[in-house]
């Protein structure tokens, strides 16, 4: 019997040549990463064990991204925390307070590789499966043990098979491809899975947009999501390291609990209603939803092409006097080039508000705080109830073009109208 991709990852860094859902195994970790918030109980956990060295610094990385710059004392008291604990390490990966979001930190450097066993400590970490790798959000005394021994265990998850085929149509996003899926699968339907995104309509989505959709997988309760690398995997690596890696595909005759099959062509922009992911709804079926802010950002929608699209929906015109749209970029990186080809101009010409590279509005503990009786639509991954302040305020989740369209407006809208 074949094996998928994650059985096959599992199996090479466990040192075995086959394994079946269900085994558990102890794996060796290819890279590790920790963020401002999940760091400091990591480092708690470490002097708890008296452990004198950490595995290896090189394959740690360390990322300031929920709250940076420091909005209260405790961040940077943890900060400063993390920044003599990585010093003391040899840890040379620490990434300060303008960087950005540790998911996008770590495949832009990048610190992924095809092939590799990633963990990190954060949910989202799965979107490192876009560039074809197993990545898995882990807790933080779990990635205390990792800083320890560099290894990991691990049950095999059973895997799922999601084909798409065709081309998403004009102002239709990866993020309502993924929107739609969650919705038919459901916020526990994947749980402890490993889902992979296959066919000829994901070859033709770039490799950001695959980072949405592998981002998102956790949403459903993957353990990991998967893109098989290909020609436009190969390109965004060769132009970040020579670094080799190994490729890592599923075997013709590999088996999955379960196959689901999409036409992108019959994806329409879609909205994830409050207070959770799977409430997924088109955007034609609400009805005067009046919002007060817009958000685009996140380590799920706020790359250079999310900023892009949303600006040409802008298209210079200004946002509605009753909404304040926030826009954060993904990264330090991304903020420049956006700079550099007028796209942030753009967005503050109609009116947005540039926030710092980071997590910022999309936790919730930052800037951007919504109070009560407000609604916000929101690039992001999550709508649940207080996620963004007041528990009496309401997230609604879509692509950038929709966030944009509405901002507009200042009601939920098909950007298709505009």
């Amino acid at each position: 019997m074949g094996m998928t991709i994650a059985e096959k990852i599992l199996a090479r860094n466990s040192g075995r040549g086959h394994v079946e859902p269900g085994d558990v195994v102890r794996a060796t970790i290819d890279k590790a990463m920790a963020n401002d918030i999940t760091a400091p109980l990591t480092v708690d956990a470490i002097k708890d064990m008296d452990l004198k060295e950490v595995w290896n610094p090189e394959k740690i990385v360390i990322v300031f991204d929920h709250q940076a710059p420091p909005t209260t004392v405790k961040a940077a008291e943890d900060q400063d925390t993390l920044r003599k604990f990585a010093s003391q390490q040899g840890i040379k990966n620490i990434y300060g307070d303008f960087e950005g979001v540790c998911h996008q930190i770590m495949l832009e450097k990048p610190h992924v590789l095809p092939g590799q066993l990633v963990v990190g400590a954060d949910s989202h970490t799965c979107t490192y499966g876009a560039l074809g790798c197993f990545a898995a959000g882990i807790g933080s005394t779990d990635m205390a043990a990792v800083f320890s021994e560099g290894k990991l265990w691990f049950r095999v998850p059973e895997s799922v098979k999601i084909q798409v085929k065709n081309r998403l149509r004009k102002h239709v996003t990866s993020k309502d491809l993924i929107l739609k899926i969650a919705g038919d699968v459901g916020a526990d339907g994947a749980i402890y899975r490993s889902i992979e995104f296959v066919g000829t309509g994901i070859g033709l989505i770039s490799t950001s947009g695959r980072m949405t959709l592998c981002n998102m997988g956790v949403e459903m309760g993957a353990k990991t999501a998967i893109v098989p690398p290909d020609e436009k995997t190969r390109e965004y690596i060769s132009k970040k390291t020579d670094e080799d890696y190994v490729e890592t595909h599923p075997d013709p005759d590999a088996e999955y609990v379960e196959e689901l099959e999409y036409s992108a062509l019959k994806i329409d922009p879609m909205v994830a209603c409050p207070h959770s992911v799977d409430n997924v709804k088109t955007v034609d079926e609400l009805e005067d939803v009046k919002i007060q802010q817009a958000f685009l950002g996140s380590c799920t929608n706020g790359r250079l092409e999310d900023l892009a699209k949303a600006a040409d929906i802008l298209k210079g015109e200004q946002i509605d006097k009753g909404v304040k749209m926030l826009v954060a970029p993904a990264s330090r990186e991304v903020f420049l080039r956006a700079m550099e080809e007028g796209i942030i101009g753009k967005l503050v010409e109609s009116g947005a508000i540039i926030e710092p590279p980071g997590c910022t509005t999309c936790w919730g503990g930052h800037i951007g705080i919504l109070a009560p009786g407000e609604t916000c639509i929101s690039s992001s991954n999550r709508n649940f109830r207080g996620r963004m302040g007041s528990p009496e305020a309401e997230i609604y989740l879509a692509s950038p073009t929709t966030v944009a369209a509405s901002a507009l407006t200042g009601e939920i809208t098909n950007p298709r109208d505009l």
